[in-house]
Order: structure tokens, then C-alpha cells, then sequence
């Protein structure tokens, strides 16, 4: 603070100087000026005497005389001028210290709105409310604090560890006063420090995981479960942590996690709780998402109970000696018209004839085409040589006809095709 206002004053001296000198020089200037205009107005005065004796000897004419005093005028005024000729000491003192003075006050002015006293005024008061601006907020004594004491409160916590080095509690509140000020990257970095400290802190793990689900990031929020279980490792009770824990399985649309979360806190409260009846309209919607997604499930499950087709696969007994050594079986089910893409496919590599499968919309190998999405198929068994449906010349294949698919539920299918 010292150095500041030592520097200021220093600043101010050097442009005075600027100021001043130029105009103490120029008085030096001008009275060497003068002096020598007297020496020139004394020789001038001496000519005309001269003159004036060459005139009574009779030595010049009269008309001789006045020209030569008129161009002795003449000379005198080329030599002088009105500048060199004028005394302005005093003038040029006046003019200095008028200088410095409007330099001063423009300095003055200028730091009063551009300078920084308010802020170092507020800095001072921020240090010396520090202690109330703690009871205040941790002790919860007094008035809650206001946006503008919040952030002197950050700034006197961050001036104190920047004199006194690290400390625990401080970067504690600083986190928390940061959270109040959405400052999230400080409040962050500030129970970094804590954790580093002391790695086991409760308070700054749910603190922390606060801030990260604040930010909303999927990343974020794996971090703070993370967090959340440390602390609920350490004390299994701790209602925060559940709470916090609810609210991301809530967002990740893991219901059934988070409608057990929701139900311990709200076994944890009084009816007369105002939290009380918003939890269990939460729960209440959650059941709503379950019974939603388990008839979805059971929608898909009746799907593919209508869609299944048990077939039987046997072999034409002529075609026993040309099986391909170490062959794949393809079964699989295809739309009589339209993409060539299989609906439904089951593969083996270890088979015996007779052998039965079943096809339904689980062996579909795209989304959204299955045998469900179709009206008519085929159905073909196919032992292949290279493990691939792509047929080539030496594998066996059998076909059916073009079927209703809804109004088949059984099929046996003969493999009696030796693919040329």
C-alpha cells in the first residue's frame, strides 16, 4: 500500500518537472535575451551621438545626418524583437505554478474516477467485516448476506489465504460463497484444495457434487456419483448425499434407483415437512415411468410371442455325404418381397439332424426390420461352408414357399438343395 502511494507521489513529481522547467528555462533564455538587447540599445545611443557630433563639425550634411539615424533605427529594429525584448520573469513563475497547480487538479480529478480508492476502501472494509461476514454465514446469525457482502466476504477469504497460506475452513467458504456467486470454476478449484487436505471431507463432497450437477455435463454428473458414494460409504444415513444421489438418477432415467432413493428421504421426514409432499409427488410420477416402461416391455414381449415360428430342420438323406466339413447352419427368415435383408436369423456350428429353432423379432439383426414388420416370408436352412449367409457353389439349402406370416407358427423345413 506504501509502495502505491510512493509511486504515485513519485509520478507526480516527474510530470511536474515536465511541466515546470520549460518554462524556468525559457526565463533564462530571455534574460540572457535582454541583457544583450541593452548592450545593442547602448551602442545604438552611442552612434547617435556620434552622428550628432559629425553634424556640429560640420563633417556630414544635415540630410547625411537623418539617414544615417534613420538607418541606425532601421539596424536597431532588425536586431531587436518584440519577443527577446520583452521581460517576462515574472510572467514565466506565474505560468509555472499555474502549470503545476491545473496538473495537480486534473490529476486529482481524473483519479477520482478512474482510480481505484473505492475498491481499496471496500478491500479494507471487507478485511474488517471478515469475522461478522463468517457468523453470518455459517452460523446463521444475523440478516443472510448480500450479493455485494458475498463478494467482499470471497475477497477478504481470499486475501487471508493469500497472507496466511492454506487453510481448510477458508477454502471451504470461499467454495460455498463461490457456489452462492454461480462462480462454479472457483467454487471448484476451492474444495480441490480442500480435498487435497483432507480427502474424507463429507461436507465438501456433497458441496462439490452440488456444483458439478450444476454444470449438468454427463461427466459431471458420473463424477459427483462418485463422490456421493464416498460419502454414503462413510455414513449410509447421510441425507444430502441420498437427496443429491436421487436427483441424478432422476436425470439419468434410472427410476428404480431413483424412486428407492426418494422413498428413504421421505421416510426420513415428517408429514408436515413442506419437502414431504413434493418427494412423494415425485415418487408417484416415477411409478408412473415404471408402469409406462413395463408395458412397453410387455408390448415387445407379446410382439414376439406372435411373431414366433418354431421350425424343424432335417436333412434330405441324399444330400448326408455332401455336408460341408466343419459347416455353419443358417436359419433364418426373409420378406418375400422387398429388402433382401434377413428378419430374423439363428446361426450354429454345432448341429445334428433332425434339430428344431425358433424365430421371432429377438433374432432380428436390424432395428425396425423383423419378422413383425412383415406379412409375407420365406424361410430357408442353409449349411454353408465359409460361415457366412452369402451362398456359394457346394452348400445345401432348403426353402419354403412364400408364407403368411401371421398365419404360421410351426414349419418344418428340408434342406434338399445342393447349391451348383
Amino acid at each position: 500500500m506504501a509502495l502505491m502511494w510512493a509511486s504515485f507521489v513519485l509520478l507526480t513529481l516527474v510530470a511536474l518537472l515536465f511541466v515546470v522547467v520549460p518554462f524556468f528555462k525559457r526565463e533564462r533564455i530571455q534574460r540572457l535575451d535582454h541583457n544583450a538587447n541593452s548592450e545593442l540599445i547602448r551602442i545604438y545611443h552611442q552612434r547617435l551621438d556620434e552622428l550628432k557630433a559629425d553634424l556640429d563639425n560640420q563633417r556630414i550634411d544635415a540630410q547625411m545626418h537623418d539617414e544615417s539615424v534613420i538607418e541606425q533605427k532601421r539596424r536597431l529594429l532588425n536586431e531587436l524583437s518584440p519577443e527577446k525584448a520583452l521581460n517576462s520573469k515574472g510572467n514565466n513563475r506565474i505560468f509555472a505554478l499555474t502549470g503545476a497547480g491545473f496538473l495537480i487538479v486534473l490529476t486529482a480529478i481524473f483519479y477520482g474516477y478512474t482510480g481505484s480508492q473505492q475498491q481499496i476502501k471496500g478491500w479494507h472494509d471487507a478485511m474488517a467485516n471478515l469475522k461478522s461476514y463468517g457468523e453470518r454465514a455459517v452460523m446463521q446469525d444475523g440478516e443472510p448476506l448480500t450479493p455485494n457482502e458475498l463478494q467482499a466476504f470471497a475477497l477478504a477469504l481470499r486475501t487471508k489465504l493469500d497472507q496466511s497460506g492454506d487453510d481448510e475452513v477458508a477454502w471451504m467458504l470461499l467454495g460455498r460463497v463461490a457456489m452462492s456467486l454461480n462462480e462454479f470454476d472457483m467454487a471448484m478449484q476451492s474444495f480441490d484444495k480442500v480435498l487435497k487436505m483432507n480427502p474424507d471431507n463429507k461436507q465438501v463432497l456433497i458441496s462439490y457434487s452440488q456444483v458439478l450437477l450444476m454444470e449438468g455435463s454427463d461427466a459431471n454428473m458420473s463424477r459427483a456419483a462418485t463422490m456421493l458414494s464416498r460419502v454414503l460409504k462413510a455414513e449410509p444415513t447421510n441425507i444430502d448425499a441420498i437427496s443429491l444421489l436421487a436427483l441424478i438418477a432422476y436425470e439419468r432415467k434410472d427410476w428404480l434407483q431413483a424412486k428407492t432413493a426418494f422413498e428413504v428421504l421421505l421416510a426420513s421426514m415428517q408429514q408436515n415437512d413442506p419437502r414431504y409432499s413434493m418427494i412423494a409427488e415425485r415418487i408417484a410420477e416415477i411409478d408412473a415411468h415404471l408402469n409406462n416402461e413395463q408395458q412397453v416391455t410387455n408390448t415387445k414381449l407379446a410382439e414376439a410371442s406372435n411373431s414366433e415360428i418354431s421350425i424343424t430342420v432335417d436333412l434330405d438323406s441324399a444330400l448326408a455325404d455332401s455336408q460341408p466339413q466343419n459347416g455353419t447352419l443358417f436359419v433364418f427368415a426373409k420378406a418375400a418381397s422387398g429388402p433382401q435383408m434377413p428378419l430374423a436369423v439363428v446361426k450354429m456350428t454345432e448341429y445334428s439332424f433332425p434339430l428344431t429353432v425358433t424365430l421371432s423379432d429377438t433374432n432380428a439383426m436390424v432395428e425396425g426390420l423383423n419378422l413383425s414388420s412383415v406379412d409375407k416370408i420365406i424361410l430357408t436352412a442353409r449349411l454353408s461352408k465359409d460361415a457366412t449367409v452369402v451362398t456359394s457353389s457346394g452348400e445345401l439349402e432348403g426353402k419354403s414357399d412364400v408364407l403368411e406370416r401371421a398365419n404360421v407358427k410351426e414349419y418344418s423345413l428340408l434342406i434338399n438343395e445342393l447349391i451348383p
